[in-house]
């Protein structure tokens, strides 16, 4: 009676959740775009220092066109900026303005339509900015520093631009250093200028157009370790004295850039690559566009323990993003998961092909699990689709989703589609949107147009759900049948987890005359399965060859039916 009782209440509660999630699932999702009233065409940054004050003086000419007819204003992203003049160039004329909080708005001179090229010279400087633009004193063995952080929102703590990832603009970088510094900066160096006041300007120029957050800039008291990849030239900035750390830390870029190409089938898009090392960095390391910013501790800490595979897997992660996130950018923040989630899967992808599929498949479940560990206790959980995209600060509050959850999703979307379909849809998404701004929708129709599949049960779980399935696996054999059924149960389910997970995979089962592998599809919240066997079973694996890695499984030993 009881028995029969709870299973029924069982079944019934799985029905209500089932409704419930999919009057969720059909609610629409957030739009996080950002209206655009203007496309940048370029920023010409000049950037020069007061370093007992904090203090950066900032002389930017931002070049736009309009969007439309009737143009007559301008809105800048500018935060606690402290603006000198603003003028029409090449005219010179002054143009008037409103500093506001957290933007900057320019009355033009007259109206503007989408044919004009319009360019504003704004002069302006920032004292002890909060973000954007850090300085480090000296310290131990390293020189005092300056240096940008740009993601998510800090470029517009130190010049004024449309600070959202979904415009793209050429750079050119005129940085001024004390004479003994290294400049390192986006694109190609043109040239290095001596002042009469004993300083040195660089000026790097970036002609393929980027996100804002990626422009970036390092000053310091450096040594370079100069390598190169066929015509690429690479170069590892480290401390005076720690040559041998680059070569440790960075010596493999070209085999990693090689192994990129070979994957995708895209070619390093750049004409350059740096790898700079910083200290007191907030993160692991960043993919400035072309020049790479890494944290002096990561780098150090491998060189330390001669060399290991978080060094390595750092190093790989952040030349992915040449190719997911520089070149091909997400749209908005809710899509951070196509950039990042990305550059987390190929590190895995390197380590396939430098070590071996076993080494991948660790990889892939070790970010699996740190997802599902950390999803148990996190209070900012969310989807890859990051509906709390609206807090920009909250960006990287639950990263273990947008990172890890991300790589491993992506491994299970080239189990579903096939190893070659699915490097060739990202050869087609990678040139197909070379240089511009992805959506998942932009993932999906690359997946979907190559592999043939309607892939719209995957992204709606995996993308745009939150959360794992939770299988309970309980296993009875009938030995007058010689049949063995095998109970799935999805125990998951809650504010933002589907009831009911779709999961393709193949199913074990260990036997004294050896092993069977089944392919089932679990579509339900209670599911039954039966195989015939010629004896009782003394082991069973579901998924055994970790195709869908972010789940949690509790599998029971096999009971005999009486």
């Amino acid at each position: 009676m009881k028995n029969k009782y709870l299973s029924r209440s069982l079944n019934l509660a799985a029905i209500f959740v089932i409704a419930a999630f999919s009057i969720f699932a059909q609610a629409p999702r957030p739009d996080f775009n950002r209206p655009r009233t203007f496309d940048a065409q370029n920023y010409t940054i000049r950037a020069s220092f007061d370093r007992s004050k904090e203090k950066v003086f900032g002389d930017t000419v931002v070049s736009l066109k309009p969007l439309k007819a009737d143009f007559k204003s301008v809105e800048l992203d500018a935060v606690d900026l402290a603006f000198e003049s603003v003028k029409l160039e090449p005219s010179g004329i002054d143009l008037s303005y409103k500093a506001e909080p957290r933007k900057i708005v320019i009355t033009l001179d007259r109206s503007y339509g989408p044919a004009d090229l319009i360019s504003i010279r704004l002069k302006y400087s920032a004292t002890k900015p909060a973000k954007g633009v850090y300085f480090r004193s000296a310290e131990n063995k390293r020189s005092a520093q300056i240096w940008s952080q740009g993601e998510a929102e800090e470029a517009r703590y130190w010049f004024p631009c449309f600070d959202f990832p979904s415009d793209k603009a050429t750079t050119e970088e005129f940085i001024t250093a004390q004479k003994d510094e290294t400049v390192v900066g986006n694109g190609e160096l043109v040239e290095k200028v001596d002042n009469p006041d004993g300083t040195t300007t660089w000026h790097y120029k970036m002609p393929v157009p980027h996100s804002t957050y990626l422009v970036s800039f390092v000053i310091g008291l450096y040594a370079k370790v100069s390598d190169s990849y066929k015509s690429i030239p690479l170069g590892y900035y480290v401390y005076p004295g720690m040559e041998g750390t680059a070569r440790n830390a960075f010596g493999d870029t070209p085999k990693m850039i090689r192994v990129y190409e070979q994957l995708t089938g895209v070619e390093f898009p750049y004409n350059k690559y740096d790898q700079t090392m910083v200290a007191n960095f907030q993160f692991g390391g960043m993919e400035n566009i072309t020049a790479t910013t890494m944290s002096d501790l990561e780098i150090i800490f491998g060189d330390a323990i001669g060399g290991n595979g978080t060094t390595t897997d750092l190093v790989s992660h952040e030349l992915a993003h040449s190719w997911f996130g520089d070149l091909v950018t997400c749209r908005n923040w809710a899509e951070l998961w196509l950039n990042e989630g990305f550059a987390t899967y190929m590190e895995a992808a390197y380590r396939e092909q430098a070590v071996g599929r076993d080494d991948y498949i660790r990889k892939v479940k070790e970010d699996a699990n740190d997802f599902l560990n950390d999803d148990v206790a996190n209070k900012n959980r969310h989807p890859l689709y990051d509906l709390n995209a609206g807090d920009v600060d909250s960006l990287f509050d639950n990263a273990s989703t947008t990172y890890n959850k991300g790589g491993a999703v992506l491994h299970t979307l080239r189990e579903q589609v096939g190893t070659e379909a699915f490097w060739k849809s990202l050869n087609l998404y990678l040139n197909r949107h070379k240089f511009a701004n992805v959506e998942s929708t932009d993932l999906r129709a690359a997946m979907e147009a190559t592999s043939g599949q309607d892939l719209g049960w995957f992204f709606d779980q995996w993308v745009y759900g939150a959360g794992a399935p939770k299988l309970d696996v309980r296993q009875v054999w009938h030995a007058r049948t010689k049949t063995l059924n095998v109970m799935v149960s999805q125990l998951q389910g809650d504010a933002i987890t589907r009831a009911v997970f779709r999961l393709p995979m193949d199913i074990k089962i260990i036997t004294p005359a050896g092993e069977a592998v089944e392919k089932i599809e679990i579509t339900r919240r209670m599911q039954s399965f039966s195989f015939k066997l010629d004896a009782k079973p003394s082991d069973l694996k579901l998924d055994p060859s970790d195709k869908i890695p972010v789940k949690r499984v509790k599998a029971h030993a096999v009971v005999t039916a009486r």
